[in-house]
């Protein structure tokens, strides 16, 4: 496809003849071309609202098309088996009622006025995750927008959205979805995600989209009456696999792949977060993530600006991020979860579960050396080695957080570490985190010390499977030994309560907070000695209960050092001069002149306070 083609106000008949055979209803000059995959139909036909049913054209592999003039925008479709079954389209790209019902036609066009912007740069990413439902009291893509200016004076370089994909009922976390192509209509739909991007693009911000191909959602995921998309060859938590390499899982990797490209193209989208790709179970002797890595890098240069895949694995292996040439599927980062578990578990004391594996501040200093810390060595969680060495590979590839929607949703009663830390602690959390040389996320409301939780929450319409749902959370948590009522995911006071506190942002505890992470992320994009990611340009070494981090860049030496301690520490920094560019206990962010640090450069020992965060660069 020409560059400019992804900038025309329509789409038209020829363009899909040069493209791949994509699915859903496709709106051209005249008309709309229907398709549908569905070689397990002998026949189907069209319904569009109002209108008499019309067969359609089997073509060969079971592929369905219909090309019907005068249906335009914001017609109704559904296509109908021999045996009566009305059902959406597997690839809608909107659902305006409930999922179970008829799809729309939309206009895939938009008047663009981001023609000169080029995408990220990797090595400058500093995400900015949020959910659209919960992030504003709207709860729409159109509120975040008018949140944006906010974001971008942050100093933040990317958003990264939660699942947007069509799901069944108002309230959910997206990661049940089951239309992988139509923009959830409660946030607004799909021109509301195009006006959001465009906007973003306009205060310098890039975005990011989490879309989830390891399964889909257990209400409204048709997909399986049309075409063999699943397979009981392989088991996840979820039930059975998606069909990536079993009979007839070509059209399935398109599928997706398609998909991935879609967000892409028609949203200029600028990356994609593949979650939980240790789920996508394929023996296919080219991965479907390398796949998607290859398309996107090709459709890159086809639009000639930068797009980025990053992969969620809990696997802990560098293939995903090593280069193709060197039998890695070449995605551009992945995240790494070894970072926030030696993390969390210094600042909270936390063991059980998968936090019994770490603990030790070596655990957190080898992340900083290796970016992996379970590197192959045996895991009391797993009950088996795990991991391999990602030692060498430079830190733009790992995407790290203290907090993300993960690490806070998926605990019992869904408490961010506000809950439990008090702000010295917290404010070591973002200098840990920030300051590293790897890519940071941060999870909306974090920089603010947000208390309210971030809860699981679903409004699946079987009241059956909802209750199943409800009862599997509380199962789930068992080997957390977390106290607490597990909040009911149904119930919209669960949903209610994750919502974001804007008004927590302008008291004096949020705006210290906030000018605190501000003064962190403008030392990480303008220092000297924090510009470079390679392995070799740092060293880490423990003082007692401080780890201190060097790092080496353009000519500057920086030594940052996180105190582990209630109590605080006295500290023997490395010999030289040393002035302070960061101190988690000056009066600015503290609120108390109790354990800040001499303006004057220091040489020698100090003491620090308790869970002190300090930054200094050699005099």
């Amino acid at each position: 496809m020409p560059p400019q083609a992804c900038l025309r106000r329509r789409a038209s008949p020829s363009r899909h003849e040069m493209e791949p055979w994509i699915p859903g209803a496709l709106l051209g000059r005249d008309g709309t071309l229907f398709r549908v995959w569905a070689p397990r139909a002998e026949s189907l036909e069209l319904l569009v609202e109002g209108e008499r049913p019309t067969p359609m054209r089997r073509g060969p592999q079971g592929r369905f098309e219909l090309h019907r003039s005068g249906v335009r925008v914001g017609a109704r479709y559904q296509y109908r088996f021999a045996d009566g079954r009305a059902r959406p389209d597997p690839a809608s790209r909107l659902q305006e009622g409930s999922i179970h019902g008829p799809s729309t036609v939309v206009d895939p066009g938009f008047d663009w006025s981001d023609r000169h912007w080029e995408g990220p740069e990797l090595a400058r990413m500093l995400f900015y995750e949020l959910h659209v439902g919960t992030f504003t009291p709207q709860g729409t893509l159109a509120s975040a927008q008018r949140r944006l200016p906010q974001l971008a004076e942050l100093g933040v370089t990317a958003v990264e959205l939660m699942p947007l994909s069509a799901f069944d009922g108002p309230r959910g976390w997206g990661y049940d979805g089951v239309q992988p192509w139509a923009v959830h209509q409660g946030y607004g739909g799909p021109k509301a995600l195009q006006q959001f991007v465009d906007a973003a693009h306009a205060l310098g911000l890039s975005v990011f989209l989490d879309v989830v191909y390891n399964h889909l959602g257990p209400s409204g995921s048709y997909q399986r009456e049309f075409a063999p998309y699943f397979t009981d060859r392989h088991q996840t938590p979820w039930g059975d696999a998606v069909n990536f390499d079993g009979p007839q899982s070509q059209q399935v990797r398109e599928y997706f792949v398609e998909n991935a490209l879609y967000w892409l193209r028609d949203y200029h989208l600028d990356g994609l977060r593949l979650d939980a790709v240790h789920g996508i179970i394929d023996a296919s002797p080219v991965h479907v993530v390398r796949q998607i890595a290859e398309r996107v890098e090709r459709l890159s240069k086809e639009v000639k600006r930068r797009l980025v895949v990053i992969a969620e694995s809990d696997l802990n292996e560098p293939k995903l991020v090593l280069p193709r040439d060197q039998g890695g599927w070449g995605v551009s980062a992945q995240w790494s979860d070894d970072f926030h578990h030696s993390l969390h578990t210094l600042l909270t004391g936390e063991r059980t579960g998968y936090y019994q594996d770490f603990g030790a501040l070596e655990d957190l200093a080898k992340a900083y050396r290796e970016s992996f810390v379970m590197d192959g060595q045996l895991s009391r969680f797993r009950g088996r080695p795990h991991g391999a060495s990602a030692r060498g590979i430079p830190g733009r590839r790992f995407v790290v957080a203290s907090q993300n929607h993960d690490q806070v949703g998926n605990r019992a009663l869904g408490d961010r570490l506000s809950e439990k830390l008090d702000p010295a602690a917290l404010k070591l959390a973002a200098a840990a985190t920030l300051l590293s040389p790897f890519l940071p996320l941060l999870f909306m409301g974090e920089e603010w010390a947000e208390k309210a939780p971030f809860q699981y929450f679903t409004s699946f319409e079987d009241r059956q499977l909802g209750r199943a749902v409800s009862e599997g959370r509380r199962k789930e948590f068992a080997g957390f030994k977390w106290s607490g009522e597990v909040p009911d995911p149904q119930a919209s006071e669960t949903f209610e309560r994750s919502r974001l506190d804007w008004s927590r942002r302008e008291s004096p505890e949020g705006a210290r907070m906030l000018g605190y992470y501000r003064r962190l992320i403008a030392l990480r994009q303008q220092h000297p000695a924090l510009s470079s990611d390679k392995s070799e340009d740092r060293e880490v070494s423990l003082s007692g209960r401080t780890l201190l981090l060097q790092r080496r860049g353009r000519g500057r030496e920086a030594l940052l050092c996180l105190v582990f301690s209630a109590e605080g520490e006295k500290v023997a920094l490395p010999e030289g001069r040393w002035r302070p560019v960061l101190d988690s206990w000056a009066p600015e962010h503290s609120g108390t002149t109790q354990f800040s640090l001499p303006a004057l450069a220091i040489s020698g020992s100090l003491c620090l306070g308790p869970w002190h965060a300090a930054m200094f660069e050699r005099a």
